[in-house]
C-alpha cells in the first residue's frame, strides 16, 4: 500500500501542550493573593506571628551588606477527605543568594525516612498503640539564627515610617539555608532535655524509655509522629511541648506527608489517593480512559517517535511527582524508573508512554498497601 509516510507527504504528529490544563487555585504572586480575602487574612495572619515571635529588627541598610530578597509563598492545606482545611501564607526569604562564610555555614538537617515512618507504624500496630500526629505553626521562627542575616522587609508590609530599612534576622525563616537545621537542633535539643534518647539508626526518630514507659516521636521538618504505651506520659510531653511551641495536636495519623492512612480490623492501609488524583489534574488527564497495564505489553517499533518532546520541563514535573507516587505503589515503580532515564531529553514517544502510565493511575487511584 502506497503509503504518506512513504511518498514523504506524513506531516509532524501535533502534541498538545497539556500546561494550560493546570488547575491551580493558589495564587503565584502577591499582586495576585491581593485580591483574594482568605489569602489577605492569611498574609495578616502570618506577619503577626512573626512580629509576636520577634524575627526580625529594622536596621538602616548598609552598602557592606548582602541584603536577600523575599517572597510570599501560599499553599492550601487539605485535610484527607480532600477538603479545605486552611489557607497558609508564608514568608520565605531567598536563601539562594547566601553566602557561604559570610551569612551560614553548616545546613544539613536529618529528616525522616519513609522505612522508619513504615517500622514506626508497624511497631504501634503490634502493640496496639495509638498515632499521634503533631503540627509545628512557624516552626523556623522557635529556631535561633547563629549567623548575621539581612533581609528586606516583606512585599505589602513595609514599615511606614523606615520604609528603606532592613530587617536584621533573629530568627530562622523558611528560605534560609541553615533554617531546618536550626530547627532540628531546638527541637531535639527540648526533647533531650525531656528525657528522649536520638536514635543511632535514624537521627530523626528519637526514643524514651523510663521503667516500662517506652515512647517514639518521629521528626519530618515540622510535621511530627507520637506514639507509645503510656497515654499520661504523652499527654506531659504534649503539654511540655505545647509550653515552648505552638505545637497543634492534629489526632490519630490519618495524612502525613501527603500519604493517607485508613484503618481496617487487621491494620492500616497506605495510599496517596488525593496526591495521584492532583498529578492527573495537572497533566490534564483527570477524563482519560484508565489502561489495564502501566506499560504497553506490545511496544510497537514504528510508532516509536524519535523527535524531541516540546515541553520537557512539564515531563520532568510528572515524572518527579510520579516517583514520590511510587513510595506506596510499588506496581508502578517499574515504569516510574524507565522513564526517569530520559528526562534529559525526553522524546515524544516517551512521553506517550507517559502518558499510558497516567492512564493506568487514572483506573487506579486508590490502590494501597497494607501494614499489619
Amino acid at each position: 500500500m502506497l503509503t504518506r509516510s512513504k511518498t514523504g507527504h506524513s506531516t509532524p504528529k501535533q502534541i498538545f501542550n497539556l500546561s494550560h490544563l493546570i488547575h491551580e487555585n493558589e495564587p503565584t504572586t502577591y499582586n495576585q493573593a491581593t485580591k483574594s480575602e482568605q489569602w489577605r487574612s492569611a498574609m495578616s495572619q502570618e506577619f503577626q506571628a512573626l512580629q509576636t515571635q520577634g524575627t526580625w529588627d529594622l536596621v538602616p541598610p548598609n552598602p557592606t551588606q548582602n541584603v536577600l530578597g523575599c517572597k510570599w509563598t501560599y499553599r492550601t492545606k487539605l485535610k484527607s477527605d480532600g477538603t479545605v482545611a486552611r489557607y497558609k501564607a508564608c514568608l520565605v526569604a531567598k536563601g539562594f543568594n547566601q553566602e557561604h562564610g559570610l551569612d551560614y555555614t553548616e545546613t544539613f538537617s536529618p529528616v525522616a525516612k519513609i522505612p522508619t515512618v513504615r517500622v514506626l507504624i508497624l511497631i504501634a500496630l503490634h502493640h496496639n498503640w495509638n498515632i499521634l500526629q503533631l503540627g509545628v505553626s512557624n516552626a523556623f521562627l522557635h529556631g535561633q539564627l547563629s549567623d548575621t542575616v539581612y533581609m528586606q522587609q516583606p512585599p505589602g508590609f513595609q514599615d511606614a515610617i523606615h520604609p528603606t530599612y532592613v530587617c536584621k534576622l533573629n530568627k530562622a525563616l523558611y528560605g534560609l539555608k541553615p533554617s531546618p537545621r536550626e530547627w532540628y537542633a531546638t527541637l531535639s535539643n527540648h526533647l533531650q532535655q525531656f528525657g528522649f534518647v536520638i536514635s543511632n539508626a535514624d537521627p530523626s526518630l528519637l526514643t524514651y524509655k523510663s521503667g516500662s514507659t517506652r515512647l517514639y516521636i518521629l521528626i519530618y521538618v515540622d510535621d511530627i509522629l507520637l506514639t507509645g504505651n503510656s497515654p499520661s506520659e504523652i499527654q506531659r510531653l504534649l503539654s511540655c511541648l505545647q509550653d515552648r511551641f505552638q505545637m497543634r495536636n492534629l489526632g490519630s495519623l490519618a495524612h502525613f506527608l501527603g500519604i493517607q492512612t485508613s484503618y481496617t480490623s487487621y491494620g492500616v492501609l497506605l495510599h496517596q489517593e488525593q496526591y495521584a488524583k492532583r498529578i492527573l489534574d495537572r497533566a490534564g488527564m483527570q477524563n482519560s480512559k484508565p489502561v489495564s497495564t502501566p506499560i504497553s505489553c506490545k511496544p510497537d517499533a514504528h510508532t516509536a517517535c524519535s523527535t524531541e518532546f516540546a515541553n520537557p520541563q512539564l515531563y520532568r514535573q510528572l515524572i518527579g511527582s510520579l516517583q514520590y507516587l511510587t513510595l506506596t505503589r510499588p506496581d508502578i515503580q517499574f515504569a516510574v524508573h524507565q522513564l526517569s532515564q530520559h528526562t534529559q531529553n525526553p522524546l515524544i514517544s516517551n512521553f506517550d508512554a507517559l502518558k499510558r502510565l497516567l492512564r493506568y493511575i487514572q483506573g487506579t487511584t486508590s490502590t494501597d498497601i497494607p501494614m499489619h
